[in-house]
């Protein structure tokens, strides 16, 4: 791709155009520019001078740009409605995990311990019983849940090239929220809860100097932001180089 292009690629994901557009126009505008230095070096001109021709015969890059910017429809739901996609959306997203992994928990609880008061610590299993990777299965999802939800966000945020902003608030939201759950499971009548199982939410631990509750958190914080530092850092460093 010419470097005009490949700069015009960067300014229209800066501008909040979805990345599927930009690939598009991209493309259509890669396609016409060949055809151009294609009629310039039929015409005669050297390669090089058939190239500055063509792109002059394209228009500025930033007229190019203002083509897509100015229409609506071409912008990403990440620019038009941030607040949504990097809170709403990610807790929606883990919501719905965390019910997979509770319905495994309820119902390996229900089939492999069905007498059991509690399905924690209630079996042994050697590693690779049904059971305990059926078990296992299902707190790998409870557990990483936050983790590559938070990964999405930073890969989300560095492909569309948005502010650090919402993309903060999502990592420190989603933080929050494993940080602050937890589940409960027993025979017993589990207040609030459903089939004996009930998930709950506290931001007390975290704020009150809980080690385990705080120490959780920031651990989710720094796993879930990697993609997103290790971009931001990219993009500092090419900037100075």
């Amino acid at each position: 791709m010419p470097k005009p292009l490949h700069e015009l690629r960067e300014q229209l994901l800066r501008a909040g155009v979805a990345p599927r557009h930009v690939r598009r126009y991209l493309a259509e505008l890669a396609d016409h520019l060949a055809d151009l230095r294609a009629e310039e070096e039929h015409a005669g001109r050297s390669r090089a001078d058939a190239e500055s021709a063509a792109l002059a015969r394209l228009g500025s890059m930033d007229d190019l740009a203002k083509t897509m910017i100015e229409q609506r429809h071409f912008q990403s739901w990440c620019a038009r409605a941030s607040w949504a996609m990097f809170s709403l959306a990610p807790a929606l997203v883990l919501a719905a995990a965390w019910a997979v992994a509770l319905f495994i928990l309820w119902s390996g609880w229900n089939i492999f311990l069905p007498g059991a008061d509690t399905p924690f610590g209630a079996g042994h299993y050697r590693l690779f019983d049904l059971p305990n990777i059926y078990f296992q299965f299902g707190k790998a999802i409870y557990f990483f849940s936050p983790i590559l939800v938070g990964w999405g966000i930073g890969v989300v945020a560095a492909r569309q090239r948005l502010k650090a902003v919402w993309p903060t608030v999502g990592l420190v939201l989603i933080a929050l929220i494993g940080g602050a759950s937890q589940v409960q499971a027993g025979r017993a009548p589990v207040p609030g809860g459903f089939a004996h199982i009930r998930m709950s939410f506290s931001l007390a631990p975290i704020f009150q100097g809980n080690p385990y509750g705080l120490l959780h958190t920031l651990i989710l914080l720094t796993m879930t932001a990697v993609p997103y530092l290790v971009w931001r850092l990219q993009q500092i460093y090419s900037r100075s180089a």
